[in-house]
Order: structure tokens, then sequence, then C-alpha cells
């Protein structure tokens, strides 16, 4: 009988570890939150103005510092600003974006993070999940990431616009019950009640179809895939060579007025005859990429095409109506300016 007693407490304790319960009974919802809050970061950059914030959200995805996020203005500024949960502070690297997704990987100079559990399948629509996010921006130094709970109501492909242009990703998301698209929460964490990792919290957005706000998550398969292909170097990264910065003239390119200092690269008119005609470049393209090196802001695009070495050709990625379109401008020719 006492080695049925004690083989029953091995066969109770193993139980217990696979179900993940604690010496005090199950995980609450609180402590799954504060231990999943534990691998989102707030992120603080380039921003400040209306419409334009500051700060967003990032997944620590590695112990050795690479940290997920989007692809935003937050993110194009000379000193990029990551805090852990724990209030320690970072200077983050820009290691390369993933346009078609609208992703971005930041690495920092740290070890043994707290790196999330992800999730191996996707949810299905009516799974509970928690969004951990710095949203408002109401967290700052050691405060703990804010906590919104709900319900996957869907998983559909992304038919959504932000301003007059569509989103480029066009694959399937995650639509949420409850109200997720605020200021600062692209890049948090959507977790499940166990705390691993679903997916990503996406941009503001609006649908396409009804113009309503959407509330989304990028899946975490997405997510990974996005993100190992930034890092090995199959999408544009934003390490590369440095020179002056080319008159995009020269090229028949006109851009947009650089009013902020890091104005996004918009086309807004194409000199008849140019080799940017001939590539079909239009107005109202917003240049994303030069050749394999991610271009956030007209200065970026400048410096970009004046490291490329005179008679080389120009291939630049461009968002237009909601795709990634790649163009060839020919040989990039002498004139720059100091």
């Amino acid at each position: 009988m006492r080695h049925v007693a004690v083989r029953f407490l091995v066969a109770v304790v193993v139980v217990v570890a696979a179900v993940g319960l604690h010496a005090d009974g199950p995980a609450t919802p609180r402590q799954v939150a504060a231990s999943a809050a534990r691998h989102v970061v707030k992120i603080y950059g380039a921003g400040g103005v209306r419409g334009l914030e500051a700060y967003q959200s990032g997944i620590i995805l590695s112990p050795d510092g690479r940290i997920a996020t989007v692809m935003s203005t937050v993110l194009d500024a000379d000193d990029i600003e990551c805090v852990l949960d724990d209030g320690r502070r970072f200077a983050a690297t820009l290691v390369g974006v993933d346009p078609r997704r609208e992703l971005a990987v930041l690495s920092i100079e740290a070890t043994d993070l707290p790196a999330c559990d992800v999730e191996a399948g996707r949810a299905g629509p009516g799974t509970r999940a928690m969004a951990i996010s710095n949203l408002f921006g109401v967290a700052v130094g050691d405060e703990r990431a804010s906590v919104q709970r709900g319900v996957i109501a869907a998983v559909v492909p992304l038919e959504a616009r932000r301003g007059a242009a569509e989103a480029p990703y066009a694959g399937d998301v995650y639509v949420l019950d409850f109200t997720t698209n605020n200021p600062g929460s692209p890049g948090g964490a959507l977790v499940d009640a166990r705390g691993r990792l679903l997916g990503m919290l996406g941009k503001e957005l609006r649908s396409t179809a009804s113009g309503i706000w959407l509330n989304y998550a990028l899946p975490a398969d997405e997510l990974v895939a996005g993100c190992q292909e930034i890092v090995s170097g199959r999408v544009a990264t934003t390490t590369g060579p440095t020179a002056a910065p080319f008159d995009l003239r020269a090229l028949g390119l006109v851009l947009v007025p650089d009013l902020l200092g890091r104005t996004p690269p918009f086309v807004e008119t194409v000199v008849p005859g140019s080799p940017a005609e001939q590539a079909g470049l239009r107005p109202d393209d917003l240049v994303v990429a030069v050749g394999a090196r991610a271009v956030a802001s007209r200065h970026a695009l400048e410096m970009a095409v004046g490291s490329i070495v005179a008679g080389d050709p120009v291939r630049i990625a461009v968002i237009r109506d909601g795709r990634v379109v790649d163009c060839e401008l020919g040989p990039r020719p002498e004139e720059a300016r100091p």
C-alpha cells in the first residue's frame, strides 16, 4: 500500500506540473498577466506631435535582446530607448524592418532577458486572450504595462486602410472584441490564458468596407517568420555604408517637403521622361526601402541612394494601393549634393 501511495503522489505532482498549477492552486489571471508583462517593453523614439506619438510597445523574443515591434515613425530616431518591465533602460538599435508585415526588429545589449513563450498553433474564434501594452504611455519606469481582457472574435484576412492608403499586409489577423488600437498599444503582446504569445497588437487601422476602427493582432507564426527574415537579411535592413545625401531630382523624383525633419518619403511629383517615370513611379507612392536598406524618412532615402556607387543600379520598393511594388531606376548618376 505504501508503494501505491507513493506512485499516486508522484502521479499527482506530474499532473499538477502539466496543467501549470501553483502550490496554492491554479495560476490566476492576475498572475498570468504579471508574468506575461515581463516580456513587454516600453519603446520611446521620434514623434511627440498630435497623431504621431513618440512611444509604443514591443515584445522580447529572445534572451539575447531581440525585440519585435511595429514599423512606425517612432523608430525613425537617432536614439531609440527601450524600458523593460523592471525599469532597466537600454539604447536600442534598429536591426531591420519587414514592409509587408509592417514589422520591425530592435536589438539591445542585454542577456538573460525574459523571452516570451510562443504558442505553436493559431488560436480560433472565441479564444480568451489578454492584450498587454503601454497604451496611452501611462506606464513609465518600472510601472507595469496595462492589461486588457477579451476574446478573439474572428480570424480573417486584413482589409483595412490607414489614412488614404491601404495597409500593405493582406494575410490573416486576429480581430479582437475589445479596444486595443490605442496610442502606445502597437507592438504589444496578445497572450492566451496560460500567458503564451498569440500575436502582436497592430497599428491603428480602419476597415476598408465599413470605416470602423479595427482592433487586431498579427498572429505569432507571422510575427516569428517576419522576424527571422529580418534577422537573416532576407528583407530590408537598416545597415549599410554612409555617404553624402543624394539629390533625388537627378532621378526625376520630387518628394513632399521635409516639414517635420523626419517626413516620410512620399513622392509628390515625377519628372516627365526621367528614370523615375520610366520605372513606373507615381505621385503618392511611399518609398520604404532602397535595395536592402529600409528608409523611413526623406533624409534616410537621400542617404541610402547616396551610399550607392555611381553607375550601380538604384532599386527601390514603394507602397502603392496597399501593395509593395519594386522599381528599378537604372544606374545612379554622378550628381550628389554636400
